[in-house]
């Protein structure tokens, strides 16, 4: 059940405010011992709180992440998949809370329903619905590292579910134009949850969300045994029977997130870390391992042969992943092999300065989300995200309990012989990534910038103008940013510097005209150690810097 209560946006007398922005907003790096940073202000201030009664990162960010269900269901939901890399104050460790197909998903039960044209699992409804794994990841993390009980860490945002909350300017933006879409809308669940009065929440309206906050306290008061093994997960296959699905409680039973060894590239002196496939995270790695081999730093740092050159390098590795990366069970080729320096010199020689071209996959063998991330005063350092994908995800929406349902299982193909092509129990490929900057073997960031494929872009993108231009978090926050999409297609951002703009056009880049930035371009969450990775006694002392992407409603926040 969810309801919407009228605020000075819709029942006032007087002229309602004009929500659009006029004027540039420039928001300044925030310094602080104990920082949360994310897309929502209530949830930021809400890992804050955790923090606040004893909890650590942790404690904070699982309680961040579990308001964001309810502030962004547009982005995520309590059906999410996750990921998450944290700093315990002595090593890095990755998880894998990403869900796993249904044990009667084969490709030929999608040509029996879909006919054997279909080269995807479905968009929305039951077709692209796999296990959600995010909140076993949050039971995870808080066994291993959590400090305070974990029903606490529920409580802020069940209070949220109950409450209600005044709906922000971008948030309210994406719940409207998904209003409009119909293969959404029409799905099961949806319409009752999301559009109580038949219409997207206005700008500042209330919205409660009765439904999922039950849901909250069955995973509260049973650590989450009660959506995997129990009263939720009986009601996702009674839904499921009644709707077409074939998801089962038995599926639910049967997952676990995955405890995972970060993968990493080193660059200009630091250690990107990424989570492995079944996750795009290596395309970022690709890319700068890529970068290495190009004289980057003699172009200044928004000249036209800066961006031209990231974007093919990006562009190559892409053309690479879309083709090997999948649940590693399955792939062909190891990281280990993608990472291959000599394979990413030999595809960095491929980059010509003065053409754009459209690449397509190498040869290595040898022969739509939220993103948050927290630091506490003791040195512990989250990255993570989660994410029902395109948006609502699968429309579906589990009734009375408030569950959006992503959709997931879009990722895989029903391509034979495709090392991402559906089977029982297998992770699809993920486009969701945390990542995580270190330096000589010291924490420096954790970071992220959701968006689809443009997660791996904008960490390349960031971490380029950081280390190599000196750029401050925020500064590398705000800088206008462009999108690889396909071949030579690309999307830049309005206030990239029009010198620019054209000089990519004349290199041969096909440039599209898209003002959307809360997806199109992504939005990230920064939080980078004062010390910068230096071994120094006083080192955790020193606090944080962090930056909070203007492309969403969030914000920074600490003490």
């Amino acid at each position: 059940m969810s309801s919407i209560s009228g605020s000075s946006s819709t029942s006032s007398k007087n002229k309602p405010f004009d929500w659009h922005q006029a004027y540039p907003s420039v928001r300044s790096p925030l310094f602080a011992r104990n920082i949360v940073s994310t897309s929502h202000p209530l949830a930021a201030q809400a890992g804050l709180r955790i923090m606040a009664q004893g909890g650590n990162a942790v404690d904070a960010a699982i309680a961040t992440a579990a308001c964001m269900t309810l502030l962004e269901p547009c982005s995520n939901g309590l059906g999410s998949d996750a990921f998450c890399i944290l700093w315990d104050g002595k090593e890095l460790h990755g998880l894998n809370a990403s869900g796993t197909a249904p044990a009667a998903w084969t490709p030929e039960y999608f040509f029996k329903i879909y006919g054997r044209e279909a080269k995807t699992p479905p968009k929305r409804g039951w077709g692209g619905v796999t296990v959600p794994g995010a909140v076993a990841g949050w039971v995870a993390l808080s066994e291993r590292f959590g400090k305070l009980e974990f029903a606490a860490l529920m409580q802020p945002a069940i209070e949220i579910a109950e409450r209600g909350y005044a709906v922000p300017v971008i948030v309210q933006r994406k719940w409207a134009m998904a209003a409009e879409v119909a293969d959404l809308t029409a799905q099961p669940g949806f319409a009752e949850a999301f559009l109580p009065k038949g219409r997207a929440p206005a700008v500042g309206e209330n919205f409660k969300f009765a439904d999922a906050a039950r849901t909250l306290r069955l995973i509260a008061e049973t650590r989450g045994e009660a959506f995997y093994r129990g009263e939720v997960a009986a009601a996702v296959e009674r839904f499921a029977r009644a709707t077409g699905g074939a998801i089962t409680a038995a599926d639910f039973a049967a997952y676990q997130p995955e405890w995972v060894k970060p993968i990493s590239q080193d660059y200009a002196g630091h250690s990107l870390h990424e989570i492995p496939p079944n996750g795009q995270g290596i395309a970022a790695l690709m890319a700068l391992g890529i970068l290495k081999h190009l004289d980057l730093r003699a172009h200044s740092v928004d000249s036209v042969a800066a961006q031209h050159l990231q974007i093919e390098a990006m562009k190559l590795a892409f053309a690479d992943i879309y083709r090997y990366v999948a649940d590693p069970r399955s792939m062909e080729l190891s990281s280990a092999e993608l990472l291959d320096p000599t394979y990413l010199a030999q595809r960095a020689r491929l980059i010509q300065p003065q053409r754009a071209q459209d690449f397509k996959c190498g040869n290595p063998v040898k022969g739509g989300t939220i993103y948050l991330t927290v630091a506490d005063e003791s040195g512990m350092m989250v990255s993570f995200i989660q994410s029902n994908y395109m948006g609502f995800g699968s429309g579906l929406v589990l009734p009375g309990y408030g569950v959006s349902l992503q959709n997931r299982g879009h990722c895989f193909t029903l391509e034979a012989g495709h090392p991402n092509v559906v089977a029982p129990g297998k992770r699809p490929f993920h486009t969701i990534i945390p990542a995580f900057l270190t330096r000589e073997g010291r924490p420096v960031m954790s970071f992220g910038v959701m968006g689809g494929n443009m997660q791996p872009q904008g960490h390349m993108q960031t971490l380029v103008r950081m280390l190599d231009y000196g750029q401050n978090p925020q500064a590398a926050c705000d800088a206008p940013r462009w999108r690889f999409n396909e071949g030579l297609s690309i999307n830049v951002e309005p206030h990239m510097k029009p010198a620019t703009i054209e000089g990519l056009r004349a290199l041969g880049h096909v440039i599209g005209d898209i003002h959307d930035s809360y997806q199109d371009f992504g939005a990230g969450q920064f939080i980078w150690r004062l010390d910068g990775g230096a071994a120094s006694p006083d080192a955790d002392a020193q606090g944080y810097v962090a930056a909070s992407d203007p492309r969403r409603d969030g914000a920074a926040v600490g003490f």
